[in-house]
């Protein structure tokens, strides 16, 4: 339910990405990023935290299609 303030994954959630491990140390909600971007405005963003310092910005959906393909595994359910 992207855009309704339901978040499928809570911060704090580890994951594996392609081998690294990080954690999604923030939800930002739809149109809460200050981008002029609007495809990034209108939308659920995950930003994690990988142990090696990196830090991306992943759409919900696009988070959503890479777990369900196995690209990205939950590890603490």
């Amino acid at each position: 339910m992207e855009g309704e303030g339901f978040s499928r994954w809570a911060v704090g959630t580890v994951i594996e990405d392609m081998g690294k491990i990080g954690i999604i140390s923030k939800i930002i909600p739809y149109g809460a990023m200050n981008t002029d971007i609007n495809a990034i405005k209108w939308r659920t963003n995950y930003e994690i935290t990988y142990i090696d310092g990196d830090v991306q910005v992943i759409a919900e959906s696009t988070f959503c299609k890479l777990t369900h393909r196995g690209d990205i595994k939950i590890l603490n359910k």
